[in-house]
């Protein structure tokens, strides 16, 4: 095309573009571009979460390591915080609100430990979780990996913590006449069905944690009262003996409550299993796929989401 300027002459304009009038969708796809940070289909980001495994262990041990760096106990305050919290709900529950009823000093003390640590290890994976993606933007903006293995990260040093910790927790029971036996071979299968419902926990407050990070401010409360209803401090049939049946059922297969119980059971000599709910393995089994899966799948779909405006 051409046409002729003031001064005379004549001016040739460009061709009209072969692309021109063309939606963005099948332009991207004429020349072979793709959204940067498209989700992958659901295998294909299992096998890239899978080959970032060393990456995942390695970050969760650098978190572990940096947790109490400043302080001069250091690590030891992984070990000092539930020992500290256990004394303090022993003071108010156990001599003051005498919530140590059906129970000897011997198991009570241990079971009120248990409880303390088990539960420590469900709500510190889900405040991690929570800030897994607003709280490293940088890391989720700069590097291209399966936003995943953050989460499934701070999971994993909140077992980690928890494994340092049991140390201090055999020490307890073994101090209150409970000695190693097989039953404690138990603690192996309920840390990891208690590990993989922590992910699946994780997962899902990942998720919402990075559109609301004012659900970190919510979250301890939250955390609290889940805590009261579980039966941390005291034995939730003996304490509701006198209310419905239905309660106290609803409280023993809530899944905190379900995997504290299954812990002390396996390590306290005094708790047997007439203090379990009914199918108690089935129902700790189910808590664990169904959080797990149905927490990877819902973090996975928000995939390309994160760390965007």
């Amino acid at each position: 095309m051409s046409e002729t300027t003031h001064d005379g002459g004549v001016a040739v304009s460009a061709p009209p573009s072969p692309d021109e009038g063309l939606p963005p969708a099948q332009i991207a796809a004429k020349y072979g571009l793709a959204v940067s940070g498209a989700r992958p289909g659901l295998v294909e980001y299992v096998r890239r979460l899978w080959g970032r495994r060393h990456f995942i262990l390695a970050f969760s041990q650098a978190k572990l390591t940096a947790q109490y760096s400043q302080a001069k106990l250091g690590q030891l305050w992984q070990v000092a915080t539930p020992l500290l919290n256990a004394a303090v709900y022993f003071l108010i529950f156990g001599l003051i609100l005498k919530a140590d009823r059906g129970m000897s000093r011997e198991v009570y003390i241990p079971f009120l430990v248990t409880g303390v640590f088990t539960f420590t290890f469900t709500q510190s994976s889900v405040m991690a979780g929570v800030r897994a993606i607003s709280g490293n933007l940088g890391l989720v903006r700069a590097l291209h990996f399966p936003r995943a293995a953050l989460p499934v990260s701070f999971a994993l040093q909140q077992l980690q913590q928890l494994l340092f910790s049991m140390i201090v927790l055999f020490l307890v029971a073994i101090g209150f006449g409970s000695y190693p036996g097989m039953s404690w071979l138990l603690i192996v299968p309920v840390l990891v069905l208690q590990f993989l419902f922590n992910t699946g926990l994780a997962l899902i407050m990942a998720r919402l944690g990075s559109k609301t990070p004012d659900l970190a401010q919510l979250m301890p409360f939250v955390m609290r009262t889940w805590m009261y209803a579980s039966g941390v401090m005291f034995s939730i049939p003996v304490m509701l003996a006198d209310q419905p049946d239905w309660i106290a059922d609803v409280l023993q297969w809530n899944p905190a409550a379900i995997y504290m119980d299954l812990m002390r059971f396996a390590l306290i000599d005094g708790y047997g299993s007439q203090n379990l709910p009914p199918h108690v393995w089935g129902v700790a089994c189910g808590w664990a796929v169904l959080v797990a899966l149905g927490g990877f799948v819902y973090f996975w779909k928000a995939e390309e989401r994160y760390g965007r405006g």
